[in-house]
């Protein structure tokens, strides 16, 4: 394993943010022997203690919103209303944990005659999370809370690009008063990612991995780990399905799809990527849809004003603008936008593609951007076939009368089913995908859950 510096960017402008020293072998063996001494003293503390540790981290969120927030925008872009948000929702989670947990975790008794039997969940040990950089801290907290509520310790390799979060995460355990080596991060430079992550999931030290990212990324470690035979949890990409029936209300159908094709610059697993439309409905829908987005404000990302920031890399960008090309060459209709914005930063115009189909590029692949595609259906048959049409399956949202959109929404393959509502997460309810959106759950009881050690224990 080599070691170089990390040099972070803003993709608003181009320019340099910070260097940091990558760990070397020696600095990752610290770290693991570092998390591995945590985890044996952590799993003997108190589950109120524990609990603590999240309230306390929890305040300081609160507290540094403004500061973390900054540092969410200039890493990755995020428009600054939206990053404020994601530390809100950081906090939420801490409170939301530490107030359920003591249920989600509390021995789970069975009747079974003269013995007495119950379930009890037990912390595993080290947890290594690979996380990315959409959400620099939500993806990390919702992990983090859950593994260190449960008694376990944390070792965390972010994406690069938000290096300064990661250690800014690591920096806000400690402030809250997490035993030394309790939650680590990891500063791997990209080209290094692949021989540090197999190094880590190898360690036996290490318990269990969780990984939010590309399915590329999701199969090489769960590959990994399958054949260390640890646990992992996988939440991967998504080509949700946004579903409007012949009995919706348009109006606010298209309000609502707007809101979630594009927020967060449209770097969201969740975010809807695929609009199901009955062709009865769907002119409306169209003009109505094109409407909203024409009123999305891109721009400088600091602005409180703008709703649509900068993509996080040029490489993704270009990517993205490849993926429309190559739609519209397969016959789908280009209605609004569809191009990088010239100038400095990793811009692209608001785009909308009518007319999409299965096979089409942007009907297969994930558009991890701001780029929605707009398909017709004939039918609620043919809208249920459109949306199972895809290898993944993380989210899912129909909009029709209650009812209907109920029953139709329950023929669609997914992890969570939205009815009249845009897909989002809650840390109260679980969250994961099936198919290539992979497995596992997080947040919630199930998320605390996964990993624990389920004991059955009997005495006679």
């Amino acid at each position: 394993m080599t070691s170089s510096d990390v040099t972070t960017r803003n993709p608003a402008t181009g320019e340099e943010l910070n260097h940091y020293p990558a760990h070397d072998a020696a600095g990752v063996e610290q770290a693991l022997a570092d998390v591995a001494t945590a985890a044996a003293v952590w799993a003997a503390t108190p589950l109120e203690e524990r609990l603590a540790l999240l309230r306390g981290a929890g305040k300081l969120l609160a507290e540094r919103r403004e500061e973390y927030a900054a540092m969410i925008t200039a890493e990755m872009g995020k428009p600054v209303t939206e990053a404020l948000g994601e530390i809100d929702k950081c906090a939420w989670n801490c409170e939301v944990v530490a107030d359920l947990a003591p249920g989600w975790l509390a021995d789970h008794q069975v009747a079974s005659g003269a013995s007495r039997s119950w379930l009890s969940y037990e912390p595993v040990g080290v947890v290594f999370a690979v996380m990315p950089w959409n959400f620099p801290f939500w993806q990390v907290l919702r992990f983090a809370c859950a593994a260190l509520a449960a008694g376990n310790a944390a070792l965390l390799k972010h994406s690069p690009d938000v290096t300064g979060c990661a250690l800014a995460i690591e920096e806000l355990f400690a402030d809250a008063g997490a035993p030394a080596g309790l939650f680590r991060s990891l500063v791997v430079a990209a080209e290094d990612v692949p021989d540090v992550s197999r190094r880590v999931v190898e360690d036996p030290r290490v318990a269990a991995v969780t990984l939010t990212g590309s399915e590329r990324a999701g199969s090489s470690v769960a590959s990994i780990a399958g054949a260390a035979i640890k646990k992992s949890v996988l939440e991967l990409g998504g080509s949700d399905p946004f579903v409007v029936l012949a009995d919706a209300d348009v109006s606010e159908a298209a309000a609502a799809a707007v809101r979630a094709r594009f927020n967060n610059t449209g770097q969201s697993c969740v975010c809807a990527k695929r609009f199901i439309v009955h062709e009865d409905v769907a002119e409306e829908f169209v003009e109505r849809f094109v409407e909203g987005v024409a009123m999305l404000r891109v721009g400088d990302p600091t602005d409180p004003a703008t709703t649509i920031g900068p993509m996080a890399r040029a490489d993704l960008r270009d990517g993205l603008v490849t993926q429309v090309e190559r739609t519209v060459e397969q016959g789908a209709r280009l209605v609004a936008g569809g191009h990088a914005i010239d100038g400095p930063g990793c811009y692209v115009e608001p785009t909308v593609l009518d007319g999409v189909l299965p096979g089409m590029t942007a009907f297969v692949e994930e558009t991890f951007g701001p780029v929605a595609a707009i398909a017709r259906a004939r039918d609620d048959d043919h809208a249920v076939e459109l949306a199972n049409d895809t290898t993944f399956g993380l989210g899912a949202s129909v909009w029709g009368a209650p009812d209907h959109a109920l029953a139709v929404g329950r023929r669609i393959r997914s992890g969570a089913l939205f009815v009249n509502a845009m897909v989002a997460s809650d840390p109260r309810l679980p969250f994961g995908g099936i198919g290539r959106s992979g497995y596992g759950r997080e947040l919630s009881a199930e998320g605390v859950r996964e990993f624990t050690n389920v004991r059955t224990i009997v005495v006679a």
